[in-house]
């Protein structure tokens, strides 16, 4: 039985991954950001166990891990949590810049490092679910596109340093998925929502779990998933 370590479970891409997980019997952890969110995925997910830790604060997931059980060894440990603001370069306040670069690559790195030792141990993988803000940039995507970035360039490093120690690095680039986060982008753009327009969370939890699945005599280092309408 394989352990994984999922983070966005809440919703969207994140609980469709788990949902996968969950039902074929894998060992499922989830990473929430209170107890109050913890108590509700026990509820969806009553055979997972929650890690607790806010991704807003980097600096303290250390702390907060000290205080808990941690798991011992991963198989894979998927980054999906992460939110979007749009505006203008010169209209973005540094507050919004800093939120979105805590949440969407500087606390998946410092979950990476913290979590290394379980996923050598287990020669496991580590995926990043990016965006394709991560690959090109659009007037009022500027904040949002440079946590991308980050991430992509945290992965592509993170790739070549742990090769020795057999962990792989998959980052995984959705087009516009039918996600509560899709939904306050179209809200954020004045745009109608259409879900039946977009990628269904469920086809990208597919192909991250082929890319967790792979046997270890091939690798699969990038994805880009599109709208197949």
């Amino acid at each position: 039985m394989a352990t994984h370590l999922v983070t966005g479970a809440g919703s969207g891409i994140g609980a469709a991954v788990a949902e996968r997980l969950a039902e074929r019997g894998d060992d499922l952890w989830l990473l929430v950001r209170d107890a109050g969110r913890a108590a509700q995925l026990r509820e969806r997910f009553p055979d997972a166990r929650t890690l607790v830790g806010d991704l807003s604060d980097p600096a303290r997931l250390s702390w907060a891990f000290s205080h808990q059980s941690v798991p011992p060894q991963l198989d894979s440990l998927i980054h999906v949590a992460g939110v979007v603001e749009l505006g203008a370069v010169g209209e973005t306040p540094v507050t919004t810049w800093q939120h979105q670069l805590n949440v969407n690559a500087v606390s998946p790195a410092e979950l990476t490092r913290l979590m290394l030792p379980a996923l050598r141990t287990a020669r496991g993988r580590v995926v990043f679910v990016n965006s394709g803000a991560g690959l090109r940039v659009s007037p009022e995507w500027g904040s949002y596109a440079a946590s991308k970035f980050a991430v992509r360039a945290i992965a592509d490093a993170l790739r070549e340093e742990e090769r020795a120690h057999g962990v792989r690095v998959t980052t995984v680039y959705p087009g516009r998925t039918a996600t509560p986060m899709q939904e306050k982008v179209h809200q954020q753009e004045g745009a109608h929502y259409d879900a039946s327009q977009w990628i269904e969370p469920a086809s990208i939890a597919t192909a991250i779990l082929a890319a967790i699945d792979l046997p270890h005599d091939a690798d699969l280092t990038e994805l880009t998933i599109r709208p197949g309408a």
